[in-house]
């Protein structure tokens, strides 16, 4: 059992690619650490460098308080499950399980207690016999975790190991490998692209962009409480509304596009960071279910807005809502391409209750959740606290 401390590692590659920026991070002893974010963000480039397989340019890795930066992976004492599986195909469920321990020459009795251990974890008891092409991709994935599981590392570094996964199996891994890291209690980096598999299985969440670390915090601080825009529009399904806006003087309301919405009274009290931004742009962000479809006439007034309908997805427990305004909607990610950014002007998405009654092509209104809203500073992209 051991933590892993990275202090401000940089990766640059050769070409002067700078894919990694200062990260540091602490994986405390039985921690499981999530790093998410878009592809490109270093997520897999920093896990490879703790893993030995990139070389650090600069910085300080230690696993079990031992510097081991210079040290080659077989002495880092870890134990990496890669996305692809990586099972020999000749070789049973047993023979793979158990290939390191044959590696190091461990006694027969020891290798098969551990690999029937594995395998009671693991729910593989009955497929020891059968060879990888006799199971399923979630059995294949158990397996990969299983060769990983004898050997006893300090530490788990597993790179996207469920994004081969149909959907509806993806979600059963999910908690299998939750509850497989509480029985071990052995830290864990995890890599994932998929927010929503970050929110669900992390202790805490690292959300990182371009090579460098937004914020890192548990994930439903990273949900209400985001640091700037990037961790506001990407932890969130749907993604959080996000707009151009303008404070009135006394933050009694806020313009956005041709109307003025009330802001609940108390605001400026509970949100002191916005007295500076009076009578000044803002970015105000809004989560779909922080929005209410109300009754009454067109227009906006006392915390509402007027939208137009332009979609209506049923999820049978609830309804998104797609609509439209004329405000100027913000994105989040640098990599949105204009064709993206030419269908979110003046797009939002409002979730709400399955049986609200709404249709394409409604005038609606829609009510704003005071606590609810977030602000963020236009010139940084830095919440206003």
């Amino acid at each position: 059992m051991a933590s892993i401390e990275l202090d401000a590692i940089n990766k640059v590659y050769p070409n002067g690619f700078h894919a990694v920026h200062d990260l540091s991070l602490s994986v405390a002893d039985g921690e499981f650490m999530v790093l998410v974010g878009p592809s490109g963000c270093g997520k897999t480039t920093a896990l490879r460098m703790v893993a030995g397989l990139e070389e650090i340019t600069s910085g300080t890795l230690r696993i079990g308080n031992e510097s081991v930066a210079t040290r080659p992976p077989r002495e880092r004492d870890i134990a990496m499950v890669f996305q692809n599986y990586a099972l020999y195909p000749h070789m049973t469920v047993r023979e793979n399980i158990g290939f390191a321990l044959s590696l190091r020459h461990a006694p027969r009795a020891e290798s098969d207690q551990k690999i029937r251990e594995a395998a009671a974890i693991l729910g593989l008891t009955e497929s020891l016999d059968r060879k990888p092409a006799q199971l399923s991709g979630g059995q294949r994935q158990r397996v990969a975790m299983g060769r990983a599981i004898v050997r006893e590392p300090s530490a788990f570094l597993m790179d996207e190991p469920l994004s081969n996964l149909d959907a509806k199996l993806r979600v059963q891994m999910r908690a299998e490998v939750s509850q497989i890291h509480r029985r071990l209690g052995v830290a864990t980096m995890y890599v994932t692209h998929d927010q929503t598999e970050a929110m669900t299985m992390g202790d805490r969440v690292a959300v990182l962009n371009a090579g460098v670390l937004q914020q890192c915090d548990r994930p439903q601080v990273l949900y209400d409480r985001p640091d700037n825009l990037f961790v506001a529009g990407f932890m969130g399904s749907p993604a959080m509304n996000l707009y151009e806006a303008t404070l009135e003087g006394d933050l009694g309301a806020l313009h956005l596009g041709s109307q003025s919405v009330a802001l609940p009274a108390g605001l400026a009290s509970r949100r002191p960071g916005l007295g500076r931004f009076g009578q000044r742009k803002v970015i105000v962000g809004i989560r779909p279910e922080d929005l209410l479809v109300v009754g009454g006439e067109d227009g906006a007034a006392g915390g509402l807005m007027a939208v137009d309908v332009e979609l209506v997805e049923a999820l049978g427990s609830e309804l998104l809502v797609h609509y439209t305004l004329d405000a100027n909607r913000v994105h989040a990610h640098e990599d949105t391409d204009e064709q993206e950014l030419a269908e979110m002007v003046g797009s939002g998405i409002a979730r709400v209750p399955a049986r609200t009654p709404v249709a394409v092509g409604d005038r609606i209104r829609l009510a704003l959740s005071g606590d609810g809203l977030h602000f963020f500073d236009p010139a940084t992209g830095d919440a206003i606290r």
